[in-house]
Order: C-alpha cells, then sequence, then structure tokens
C-alpha cells in the first residue's frame, strides 16, 4: 500500500467511534507533504491516547512507509 492517504485512514477508522467523520486532507509545502487528520472532537483523544502514545504510534508506521514524494511526510493531527 502505498498511498499514504489510504493508509493513514486504514489506521484511523478503527480507532474512533465516528469513523464516518474521519477526513484527511493534504498540501505540500517547502519541507513536507503534510497531512491533517480531523476526526470528531469526542474521537480525539482515542487519536491521540495517553502522553500521546497512539498518534506517536500512528506517525512512525506513516512515517515509516516508502512514499512516491520527494519531501517528507508530516502527519498533523487537527483539533477543530
Amino acid at each position: 500500500m502505498t498511498d499514504v492517504k489510504e493508509l493513514i485512514i486504514a489506521i484511523v477508522q478503527p480507532l474512533v467511534e465516528h469513523p464516518e467523520d474521519v477526513k484527511l486532507t493534504e498540501h505540500e509545502t517547502e519541507r513536507f507533504m503534510e497531512f491533517d487528520l480531523q476526526v470528531n472532537p469526542s474521537d480525539i483523544g482515542r487519536v491521540i491516547g495517553k502522553q500521546g502514545r497512539v498518534a506517536q504510534s500512528i506517525r512512525t508506521i506513516v512515517y515509516s512507509v516508502k512514499a512516491p514524494y520527494q519531501k517528507r511526510i508530516r502527519l498533523n493531527i487537527v483539533d477543530a
């Protein structure tokens, strides 16, 4: 699975109570290919986890995937 967007969604949707509210947008900056993840406000704690452990685990998996981008990948969890 080389599509990073699909990978992030596949990891996050089983973690949350409202999988239909998972939104992922991507944009490019000078140094990074950035992915902004939004979830239902009641699910933000599930995605971040205690002391940020779940978020760090998701980032570790996403950052280790060989991506078709020339830039590094960055995953931002947006608290709407």
